[in-house]
């Protein structure tokens, strides 16, 4: 337009706004817009408003028509003209940066973003959020996309680096100052605000297909700004941090490499001759580096660089954690480093919580064990897992509050706590720690006594205790790794009393999990604590527990008998008749699995000699106890009629009242004895009878949640239900029996392997293997 001056829509703007009799307050009242946007704007500051500015400038002052368009034409001037939609428009200053060619794996995160190229909706271009740990290739994954979808986008590629790990990320001014440099305008053009540049910025980037990646972003608030809000473009943006904050966007959350992915990498850079020569190796470092990308990058530009290396001597330096992040280090890349950018915008309390939560036992944690650890409140260690898992710096449970560290951020939250934290106050958080911990767990495992249900008294926090059984056992099964550590932390700094009361407390709720093999550090630490309190009577009690769990626990009958053998000794010395009877009874078994079967027959009569006379609650479970085991041992010695007597007698002893015995622990002895009558039956090929004992001792396990004796009695019913010739039932009852054997590693699986093959032989019609 003729008659357009520099400056020229600042000073027409004033013309109008004075004619108009409006101050500058007013009239950004009247247009929404701020006070400092009129300012600049007038002053020359702002030369190329968006066009809606200028609509709403041009309402609040009634310009005529054709003063509207003169105001919108000098405005147009100032902004400078972006090329044609589908042309090349960019500067080179935000290329894509250099991609490896050695990229690797990430398909399905690829296709998602091709998807999103694809079904671009001019009206919602589609953002694409990449976030997770340090280290897990997030700009490397947005290059190689950026890369292959560029045929996509004939405006061009731009690529910005918002610095976000750094102590003062780009701020949304500057990076939209740079983003639309890249687009074609000029410096003078630009408006002052960030409010009037992103609009600018959307205004062009609606004009054009652009492909737009944004990568290491700090927040939401420095994201937002810069996002289109029109046009057939994709922006993809990359961050350690969740962004959550972010509506409307597809979020990817890159998962660890699966162990050959990180093979396949480490071959992509060495060459397959190398990682083929040491196969076994590459999967070690594949192992070491917790198949996290960057760290696998630095292990393989290591040994690039040392073409005389064995893939074997840098496994083998990996494999100790204290060395592990001294090693991964080449050139300018660093595990450490990456970690450490991420911890250091931490404020101090998370800083804390996170390398305090190092001294946790096991893979997780919770705000429990965190809070402890920190000495901060439940509440706050709570929001504070919350922001490490949004930081990248944990990950969060799909179900459960629990959080898990990977293993090399585990290891750098180590070195942190070396670092930060005395020796003096590690132990003493750990002491705190474990007084707790083995307080709440004896309140839960006392829910199981079978005389005793009122624990609210003994909890360390009564307010926050579980209530009844089924919490209770979720507490122990949740909390298993950080109680038994606690446990195993008392007895080695001589807390004996403490370790003693909490196994005993254990012994009830341990026989509903049989399947547990950490029963026999439990019951060992307790022994050996009874031991050094120089009690007898406990002492035997626990070597009794010790049998028990390596017996039926941990399948080591030779241990279980050393162990009964000396309970033995204990309880004779201190002339407890009770465990005298329980430790004949676990050597008895014992013996049985080591085939030594007329011994253990012998053992049993008398252990029941020792339990006969004693007519307290502790002696008829002890008789119940011994009369089954006794059946079991005739049975498995061709016996199977003498079995059924006292399986039998067992059972109308479970019929008889006893006052102060719970009724899940009398349908828990009567079920025992109802899968050995149904094993009897079967021994003496009664196929009808055995079934209905059967049935009725699975459905109590099974309700009770016991699948170490679920899975036997699973078994044994699909053998029954196959004598029966009813194979469909008996496939079913099979299939079940395998998959709960196999769970607990039960060595039934074995047997229960080959009824089912056998049993589908003779559905297939196939000759049974020989």
């Amino acid at each position: 337009m003729s008659g357009t001056t520099p400056g020229g829509f600042g000073l027409l703007l004033r013309k109008l706004r004075l004619h108009a009799g409006l101050s500058q307050e007013q009239l950004a009242h009247r247009a929404g817009v701020s006070v400092r946007a009129v300012t600049d704007m007038e002053r020359g500051h702002t030369r190329g408003p968006q066009r809606r500015t200028i609509q709403s400038l041009a309402g609040a002052l009634e310009l005529e028509a054709a003063q509207a368009r003169q105001l919108e034409e000098e405005a147009a001037t100032g902004r400078g003209r972006p090329h044609p939609s589908g042309a090349q428009v960019l500067s080179r200053a935000l290329s894509l940066p250099r991609a490896p060619r050695d990229f690797t794996a990430r398909a399905q995160a690829l296709a998602a973003l091709g998807a999103l190229a694809d079904s671009a909706d001019p009206a919602d271009p589609p953002v694409a959020v990449i976030c997770g740990a340090p280290g897990l290739g997030k700009t490397a994954l947005a290059v190689r996309a950026a890369q292959l979808l560029a045929p996509l986008f004939p405006s061009g590629q731009l690529y910005l680096d918002l610095q976000g790990m750094d102590p003062e990320p780009v701020v949304p001014r500057d990076a939209l100052a740079r983003l639309l440099a890249a687009l074609g305008i000029a410096a003078q053009a630009m408006p002052h605000t960030v409010e009037d540049r992103s609009g600018l910025f959307r205004a062009v980037a609606a004009e054009h297909r652009l492909l737009l990646v944004l990568d290491n972003a700090a927040d939401e608030a420095q994201i937002r700004p810069l996002l289109p809000t029109a046009g057939s473009g994709l922006t993809i943006v990359t961050s350690r941090n969740r962004l959550s904050g972010l509506e409307s966007v597809h979020r990817i959350a890159l998962p660890l490499m699966r162990r050959e992915e990180a093979v396949t990498f480490l071959t992509r850079i060495l060459g397959p001759e190398r990682v083929g020569a040491e196969a076994q190796a590459a999967r070690d470092l594949a192992d070491r580096c917790g198949r996290l990308p960057l760290a696998l990058r630095i292990a393989g530009q290591r040994l690039a660089a040392r073409p005389e290396e064995r893939l074997h001597k840098l496994a083998s330096l990996l494999e100790r954690e204290e060395r592990r992040l001294d090693v991964l280090r080449t050139g300018d890349l660093q595990v450490r480093a990456a970690f450490t950018l991420s911890y250091q915008q931490l404020g101090p309390t998370a800083q804390r919580l996170l390398r305090r939560c190092a001294l946790a036992a096991g893979p997780d944690v919770s705000p429990e064990t965190a809070a402890l650890l920190t000495g901060i409140a439940h509440r706050d260690a709570a929001l504070l897992l919350e922001e490490l898992c949004d930081r990248g710096l944990l990950q969060p449970h799909p179900a459960a509050e629990r959080h898990r560290f990977h293993d090399l951020v585990r290891i750098f939250a180590g070195e942190q706590l070396a670092a930060k934290d005395t020796a003096e106050t590690q132990q003493a958080f750990l002491d705190r720690t474990m007084a707790w911990m083995l307080a709440r767990a004896t309140a839960c495992a006392l829910h199981f006594d079978a005389e005793r249900h009122d624990t609210s008294a003994i909890d360390p926090d009564p307010a926050t205790a579980p209530a009844g059984r089924d919490q209770a056992r979720a507490w122990l099964e949740a909390e298993q790794e950080q109680w038994l550590a606690a446990l195993h932390r008392a007895r080695a700094t001589g807390r004996h009393r403490l370790v003693v009361d909490t196994a005993a407390a254990m012994h009830w709720f341990s026989d509903l999990t049989e399947h547990w093999a950490q029963w026999v550090d439990v019951f060992r630490y307790a022994a050996d604590s009874a031991r050094a309190l120089g009690s007898r009577r406990e002492e035997a009690t626990h070597l009794n527990y010790l049998a028990w769990a390596h017996g039926i626990c941990a399948h080591r009958p030779a241990a279980a008998l050393e162990a009964a053998d000396a309970a033995l000794v204990a309880a004779r010395a201190c002339g407890d008749l009770l465990q005298t009877g329980w430790a004949l009874g676990y050597g008895a078994g014992a013996l049985r699995r080591l085939g030594r079967t007329d011994e253990a027959i012998s053992r049993l009569r008398a252990s029941l000699a020792c339990h006969h006379d004693n007519h307290t609650i502790q002696g008829r479970l002890a008789e119940m106890s011994t009369l089954n085991t006794l059946g079991e041992t005739l049975c498995h010695n061709g016996r199977a009629e003498e079995a059924l007597i006292h399986h039998l007698n067992v059972l109308d002893i479970c019929r008889v009242d006893h006052p102060g015995l719970s009724p899940e622990l009398l349908a828990a002895y009567q079920a025992i004895a109802l899968s050995h009558l149904g094993n009897a039956y079967a021994a003496l090929d009664r196929w009808q009878e055995a079934e209905l004992p059967l049935r009725r001792a699975l459905t109590t396990f099974e309700q009770a949640g016991s699948p170490a004796r679920s899975g036997p009695v699973q078994l044994a019913l699909g053998r029954v239900l196959r004598h029966l010739n009813r194979t469909e039932e008996a496939h079913t009852a099979l299939t079940a029996a395998l998959h709960t054997l196999t769970a607990h590693h039960h060595p039934l699986q074995t047997e229960a392997g080959a009824q089912l093959t056998a049993l589908k032989n003779i559905l297939t019609g196939e000759p049974a293997p020989h």
